[in-house]
């Protein structure tokens, strides 16, 4: 139940970054467990570092698709480059001891929580061992990165 309350107010949170609007020379806090801080906008840009829920970042400028922000850490000056406008709020977010991932945030702003998965599993009818199997895989940026070059696969930067 208490996993079920923080989803929804996450997904409040979401929907409520929708009216604020982060643009250059603004404050921005990150809405992502964690976050990397690119050398350049692309998914395979080489990490400057990362930054944890509830960060607060000074956006710098944003580009011109309005999906990358060049941003700088509050905490840590030196730290800045470009992070994925997805990973960031116009506002504050306060991090607690009990965290979300991503896909989480974006599933309970869809509507779908703990409580829909666990009526889908009691109708018998899914099999979520398979799927949480699934989602337990990690795949290194660098392996990722061969397998798409190496299959001629377009990277989408």
């Amino acid at each position: 139940m208490k996993r079920l309350l923080v989803l929804l107010v996450l997904a409040l949170l979401v929907s409520g970054a929708l009216f604020a609007q982060i643009k250059s020379g603004s404050a921005a806090w990150v809405s992502a467990k964690k976050a990397d801080i690119k050398s350049s906008t692309g998914f395979f840009a080489g990490t400057r570092g990362s930054l944890e829920l509830g960060a607060e970042v000074t956006v710098l400028e944003v580009n011109a698709k309005g999906n990358w922000a060049n941003v700088r850490s509050a905490a840590n000056s030196s730290l800045s480059g470009w992070m994925a406008m997805s990973n960031l709020s116009a506002r504050r977010i306060v991090a607690s001891g009990t965290t979300a991932s991503a896909t989480e945030v974006a599933l309970a702003a869809k509507g779908f929580n703990q409580e829909v998965e666990n009526a889908y599993k009691a109708s018998g009818e899914l099999n979520f061992a398979d799927v949480d199997k699934t989602e337990a895989i990690t795949v290194s940026q660098d392996d990722l990165y061969k397998f798409i070059t190496e299959g001629r696969l377009n990277t989408g930067e």
